[in-house]
């Protein structure tokens, strides 16, 4: 017949041979459907008698034991993927964890730098509140708001003036030291002359030995000078120079400076004798306002 040759279009067949293809196909769809019959029943049957009489029980675990290692070999894709989404998202998770750490020790970096200037401020305000003298009853804590641009006037101004019983004269120190004084004062504003500036001077003495001499500024901020000190004077580099309380406007026992040079002047019976600030007079920026010989204020 024309219909067992596979190169042969259906198309080309009659009715009858169409009739009679079909027909087959049906036929052998109908085998197929039969046979998955049977074996369905036949599977019914034999769980429904293992089930009551155990008799395939043996044979099931025989099967059991065969198959457990397919069955963990074809668990091992889901397995590894499984595996690889759980590192994915511990990495996610620890990459998180990690920016967020950062960003917490980064504001901590930011508040320990606070701190840290608030444990600095504390210690400059504790040390300047230990520098009165014994005789000093009533001091003040000011802060220096402006500083002058004159190149020539070692000047600057503080936040305190007469409504805080300021007065022209007043001493003004720091943690370590005389910074100058009030030269001008006004209700709510002070200026202040540094013990530097070429037009002040402030009596001194040598604390080692208790010579008495005059330290004159020399225009330089962190310079000072001694003058007509005799050649024949113990005064040498390294001695303390503190305040001698002369003239009752600075009171007695303040750091003044430390000599940092001795040098005879040639041909003259003086020596020139340079000192350095004990001050910060360019770091400050608190002094401290003294009242000498006054009770405190309750």
């Amino acid at each position: 017949m024309r219909i067992q040759h596979k190169s042969t279009s259906y198309c080309q067949f009659s009715n009858a041979e169409r009739f009679i293809l079909i027909k087959t196909l049906f036929s052998q769809g109908t085998s197929h459907t039969t046979r998955l019959f049977i074996v369905m029943v036949l599977s019914c049957v034999l769980m429904f008698v293992d089930h009551h009489e155990k008799h395939l029980q043996g044979v099931r675990e025989t099967l059991a034991a065969l198959v457990t290692p397919i069955v963990f070999l074809a668990d091992i894709p889901g397995e590894f993927f499984a595996w690889g989404g759980e590192n994915l998202i511990s990495r996610s998770q620890l990459r998180q964890e990690n920016a967020r750490l950062n960003d917490e020790v980064l504001i901590l970096k930011a508040q320990l730098q606070t701190l840290v200037a608030l444990q600095s401020e504390n210690a400059r305000l504790r040390n300047l509140l230990g520098t009165e003298n014994k005789r000093v009853e009533r001091k003040m804590v000011a802060e220096i708001i402006q500083v002058d641009s004159d190149p020539f006037s070692l000047k600057f101004m503080i936040n305190k003036g007469s409504n805080h019983d300021v007065y022209i004269g007043q001493t003004v120190i720091d943690a370590y030291g005389i910074v100058g004084q009030v030269v001008e004062v006004s209700p709510f504003y002070s200026r202040v002359l540094m013990i530097t500036d070429s037009s002040h001077a402030i009596p001194v003495k040598v604390n080692r030995n208790g010579v008495r001499t005059t330290a004159v500024g020399t225009g330089q901020i962190n310079l000072l000078e001694l003058q007509y000190v005799s050649d024949t004077t113990d005064i040498k580099v390294g001695d303390l120079l503190i305040s001698s309380g002369l003239g009752q406007r600075f009171p007695d026992g303040y750091p003044v400076a430390k000599v940092i040079s001795v040098e005879p002047d040639p041909g003259e019976s003086f020596t020139r004798i340079f000192a350095v600030p004990e001050a910060r007079l360019n770091q400050s920026s608190l002094v401290l306002l003294v009242w000498a010989n006054q009770p405190v204020r309750e």
